[in-house]
């Protein structure tokens, strides 16, 4: 393999989605990452969440830490220099990030009645930044339950099945800077991505790299105004290992500093992961039991930790 699929979205909500879905499909039953242009977020918004993101990482540490995660809570908030390691055995991260989740008013019923994921966002003091994230949110939602029309298709589904799975999702958009470095740091240890699909923005810094099916370590160079998409480890349950959830890391070998924007789409929490019945052969028992979409995240939380 020479390098990751590219695929043009161009038609994608007309003429052209058959072709176009076949394409992602062969993607996700390969190598489980693929680039995608021509996808509909607008490029000023993506310029714009990247300069707020690269201002809230400006801030003076007492800032950004009065907005911490072990203050928030729910994985809403900052995440500081060390804090994470997603690949223990080579150590803490070398990465701060913020996330964002589905924004909740204070009345919202599920979170009165205490349904699992779902907190209120914290805000930095900048009222703008709050607007540019939701409207990034926003769009890579509408993006992403898209493409969940092109997996129902190559699934042998009615092309609206997943939409009433991840209407409210447990959806989190996480900014992230990793610093300027001499040496191979590990910005982000190897690891896969728990949720359905990840939606990756990179600004002209490179360091992404996803492990082949061979074990090969492959880069994922910048492509301007493009996103990563990769499959996650619960739409491969979903599809009972049929699509991949493939492993990946950062290294920042560039002496510069690096931003990235990642979009981790997850179900509703109350939807059922369970395997879809073309992704079982016939008379054979699925790969996994069913599981409630909260359950199994709060699953993959409590083995992080186990590992760490």
């Amino acid at each position: 393999m020479q390098g990751l699929p590219v695929i043009d979205l161009a038609g994608f909500e007309g003429p052209a989605f058959a072709r176009i879905a076949a394409e992602i499909a062969e993607a996700c039953r390969t190598v489980g990452f693929f680039y995608i242009f021509n996808h509909g977020v607008p490029e000023t918004l993506m310029r714009d969440a990247f300069a707020r993101s690269a201002a809230f990482f400006a801030l003076p540490p007492a800032e950004k830490a009065a907005l911490s995660m072990d203050r928030v809570g729910g994985n809403r908030g900052y995440a500081a220099l060390g804090r994470e390691a997603l690949d223990p055995a080579r150590g803490a991260d070398l990465k701060e990030a913020f996330n964002v989740g589905l924004d909740l008013a204070p009345d919202d019923p599920e979170l009165l009645a205490g349904v699992p994921f779902r907190t209120l966002n914290a805000w930095p003091k900048d009222p703008a930044f709050r607007t540019t994230m939701l409207a990034y949110f926003e769009a890579c939602c509408g993006l992403s339950n898209s493409l969940h029309r092109a997996f129902a298709q190559d699934l042998g589904l009615p092309l609206d099945h997943f939409r009433d799975k991840l209407d409210r999702p447990m959806a989190t958009l996480r900014i992230l800077h990793y610093p300027a470095t001499a040496t191979e740091e590990i910005g982000a240890g190897e690891h896969t991505d728990w949720g359905n699909i990840t939606l990756l923005a990179t600004d002209d810094v490179g360091g992404l790299e996803v492990r082949t099916r061979a074990g090969d370590w492959i880069a994922a160079p910048p492509m301007p105004g493009a996103f990563v998409v990769n499959i996650g480890d619960c739409l491969m349950r979903w599809t009972n290992d049929i699509y991949v959830s493939t492993p990946h890391r950062v290294i920042n070998r560039s002496g510069r500093e690096r931003y990235s924007i990642a979009f981790f789409f997850d179900p509703n929490p109350e939807a059922l992961v369970e395997a879809i019945p073309s992704c079982v052969a016939p008379g054979a028992a699925p790969l996994y039991p069913r599981i409630a979409a909260s359950d199994y995240l709060q699953m993959k939380l409590e083995a992080a930790k186990a590992a760490t």
